[in-house]
């Protein structure tokens, strides 16, 4: 895992080899094992290139970037793994390619000069580069299928520059940036952010999931910007449930043996839910005698423990645990490490579980980590896609089939039948109806300390986008998934894992996500992922018997890495409440009305949303950068 950085300017600016180091020290947290940086002067301009490592495979100095083809054609920064990379050095020597290290890095090029982008659907991993074309006189950056690895990059007058990281974009581009207003209110009415290109700073963007950004050096222009992997959600009509759950298995498991490559020590964030369960799991299946170090973030004294499940599975597997156990104060302590290692505002205190799992897992000498993440989107997991799956049965089945699954469905801990016609409600009414009861119900559309007025003057679209706008009949449950994936909900997941796990330097491994699995569920029948009693999970939960104790694979409730939020705040109220004093500098945010909502939601008197750790949130991130001098 790897910090990468660089710029192209037409015209050499002052001090660049002090920005160029100032972006490199900006980023000494996501490797300092080998830091490397050339420069490419060309006609067009200037060309540079930056990297920070964090040695994984073949820790030798082969290993050092940027890396140049054996040609001399190509040269590239690498941020990730390719999990195959041994795979395709088999292909490639037998295509007469030679080789001189044991490094994914040298494959991946070897693998872009034999197949151009035509490579990149070989890939089993998570990357984020940029690849200098000298011949054709181009830059190309690429992500992921999943856009595991970040990659931001911002344009402006005669440059380009990108980074695994704003803070090195910043560093690159001094003086203060604009704050993106459209952004703000996406995140502060309705909890969205990093769905598409945006970032809270205007101007600079980050490069979506399974995209490939072309950059003309010669002409100083974005050539080109592309979607180089979209799954297809046709149903496979003649796979049974059997034989979709054993191949599931025998793809689930290569994926953990692959992610199990390393030349470092690792180990296993374990929630006690079934995902990371499996993963522990499959690792014992694969590797009989390996010790496993597992860490798990246990509430206290809280409903979202879920400790005894996590020590199911460290009996099971013999893990050698690892538990890490929260006090308020030192969540208040470490808020605003989180909240400058994250860059951006995020939704919840739930991933200061995360955060403080990697600090663990460093501080017991663990560099790699595998996790559980992404499972819910692959496999519907949520709740909300309960919906999804009602829909596709009134467009197969009917409104009496439809309604016997609701009520199955409702029977499970944590729903209700209640839920289940609310939702019906949502699906039969038209949602400007539905927006009509709201209003009526004194649901304003925004909170009562915005005022909309200002971002109407900026321009800013008000009414929520609709992100699922490529939906088959019968098929609503898959193409929702799709949409998660890749714009609404796991995008935003994985950017806090990033952060989160390269503020303490470790490598986190997400082995649910690789193209091809994807792509084998998309393309299942809905009732193998949801069954007809309600069941989420459910051909996976076949997949696993055997490898995962039963007694967590027939386990009826979810949780996951949740914290105590609102008990925290509220233990906390002394630290936290004074963030709201930066809403006065803020011109779309009351700040008399806000004080006087979050001290009614702390004392008791307000039901608590997630609005309030948004506007928390959103304020201190706000206050930590203007007072650097970053944004105004």
């Amino acid at each position: 895992m790897c910090g990468i950085y660089g710029g192209w300017w037409k015209e050499e600016p002052s001090q660049i080899e002090f920005r160029l180091a100032k972006a490199q020290k900006a980023l000494a947290h996501r490797g300092s094992d080998d830091h490397g940086l050339t420069y490419h002067r060309e006609r067009s301009g200037l060309l540079a290139m930056g990297h920070n490592r964090l040695s994984i495979i073949d820790l030798s100095a082969a290993g050092h970037q940027p890396m140049d083809s054996t040609d001399k054609r190509y040269s590239v920064v690498f941020n990730g793994e390719i999990y195959n990379y041994r795979e395709l050095r088999r292909e490639l020597e037998g295509q007469g390619e030679t080789f001189h290290s044991d490094t994914d890095t040298e494959v991946l090029l070897s693998s872009w000069r034999a197949w151009g982008k035509a490579c990149l659907p070989k890939l089993r991993g998570m990357f984020a580069f940029a690849l200098h074309d000298r011949q054709e006189k181009a830059l190309i950056c690429v992500r992921d299928p999943f856009g595991i690895k970040p990659l931001f990059y911002r344009t402006g007058n005669d440059s380009f520059l990108w980074s695994s990281e704003i803070k090195a974009i910043r560093e690159l581009h001094p003086g203060s940036f604009q704050l993106n207003f459209q952004q703000a209110y996406d995140y502060l009415t309705c909890g969205t952010y990093d769905t598409f290109d945006q970032t809270f700073f205007d101007g600079i963007h980050h490069l979506p999931p399974g995209h490939i950004l072309l950059f003309d050096l010669a002409h100083g222009r974005i050539k080109s910007r592309e979607q180089w992997w979209f799954p297809s959600i046709e149903e496979d009509t003649s796979i049974s449930f059997n034989q979709a759950a054993e191949k599931l298995r025998v793809m689930f498991l290569n994926n953990v043996r692959l992610h199990l490559r390393s030349d470092v020590p690792l180990g296993a964030a374990l929630s006690g839910g079934l995902d990371s369960s499996a993963v522990v799991c499959a690792m014992r299946s694969l590797e009989p005698d390996m010790p496993i170090h597992t860490f798990t973030f246990v509430a206290a004294d809280s409903p979202v423990n879920e400790e005894s499940w996590a020590d199911i599975v460290n009996h099971h597997v013999k893990a050698i645990s690892h538990k890490i156990i929260v006090s308020s104060e030192e969540f208040s302590k470490d808020l605003d490490d989180m909240i400058l290692a994250q860059g951006e505002p995020f939704g919840s205190t739930s991933i200061y579980a995360q955060f403080r799992v990697f600090q663990m897992a460093r501080e017991n000498n663990i560099i790699v980590t595998l996790d559980g993440q992404g499972a819910d989107e692959m496999l519907a997991g949520y709740k909300r896609f309960f919906s999804q799956r009602l829909r596709s049965l009134m467009d197969t089945k009917g409104l009496r089939k439809s309604f016997s699954f609701a009520h199955m469905w409702s029977k499970w801990p944590g729903r209700s039948l209640e839920e289940a016609l609310k939702i019906f409600s949502r699906i039969l009414f038209p949602t400007s109806l539905l927006d009509l009861f709201a209003r009526m119900k004194g649901h304003a559309p925004t909170p009562d300390w915005l005022n909309a007025s200002v971002f109407r003057d900026h321009g800013i679209i008000e009414e929520k986008a609709e992100l699922i706008s490529d939906e088959q009949i019968g098929r609503h449950v898959v193409a929702a998934l799709r949409n998660s994936q890749m714009k609404n909900g796991l995008p935003c997941l994985l950017r806090h894992a990033d952060r989160n796990s390269m503020r303490w330097t470790i490598e986190s491994r997400v082995p649910f996500l690789t193209s091809d699995l994807s792509e084998f569920l998309l393309s299942l029948p809905e009732e193998f992922l949801i069954s007809g009693n309600g069941e989420t999970k459910h051909v996976f939960r076949a997949a696993m018997r055997d490898i995962v104790p039963d007694t967590v694979l027939e386990r009826r409730d979810k949780i996951g890495f949740a914290t105590p939020e609102k008990k925290w705040l509220q233990m906390s109220s002394r630290e936290i409440l004074p963030w709201l004093d930066s809403a006065k500098a803020i011109p779309f945010l009351k700040h008399e009305v806000a004080y006087t909502e979050m001290r009614k939601i702390i004392d008791c008197n307000r039901h608590f949303t997630n609005h309030a750790w948004r506007l928390l949130n959103f304020c201190r991130w706000y206050e930590l950068m203007n007072n650097a001098n970053i944004i105004h």
